[in-house]
């Protein structure tokens, strides 16, 4: 061996994520407004079907959270020069859960209108999820976190209500 030294240079990418573009942030936005307007469809069916008042005013309560939340994206969209979708582009499964549900509800009993709902539910957890996984800008993503927490809390309140109505 000849008294040569190997060096080894080892080349680190620093480059942090680059942000989202302006138009990534809108249709991002625009899926999770297709969700609550999904949502708040989904919850004003249930409201009208179910028999217990209970449950109609915590189905009404739920449509009302995600009415507002709707209203908030829309001017989050605007504030970027974007147009708020007009649900004209809902995404698949959600779509497909909350339909399924308001074609079916109508010959449930009230347990099974709350196995239905959670089961919507799931799918706009894994709407806000996906959204979350984004590299959206913090003041976006603030407000994304706040309204994931809603659909959570929603989702887990009409979990406790399906579990309950099983054990009655």
């Amino acid at each position: 061996m000849t008294g040569k030294k190997i060096t080894r240079i080892i080349v680190i990418n620093d480059r942090k994520k680059l942000p989202m573009e302006k138009s990534e942030v809108i249709s991002t936005l625009n899926d999770l407004l297709n969700t609550t307007k999904d949502g708040e469809d989904g919850f004003q069916a249930c409201a009208e079907q179910v028999k217990n008042a209970n449950l109609k005013s915590v189905f009404e309560t739920a449509a009302s959270r995600c009415r507002e939340g709707a209203h908030e994206l829309e001017s989050h969209i605007r504030a970027l020069g974007g147009n708020p979708s007009d649900s004209g582009t809902i995404s698949g499964a959600l779509h497909r859960a909350w339909t399924g549900l308001k074609s079916s509800i109508t010959s449930m009993d009230d347990h099974a209108v709350l196995e239905e709902c959670e089961r919507s539910e799931d799918a706009a957890k894994s709407a806000y999820e996906a959204a979350l996984k984004k590299d959206l800008p913090a003041d976006i993503r603030t407000v994304v976190e706040r309204q994931y927490f809603g659909v959570k809390e929603n989702h887990d309140h009409v979990l406790d209500l399906r579990n309950s109505t099983r054990a009655a």
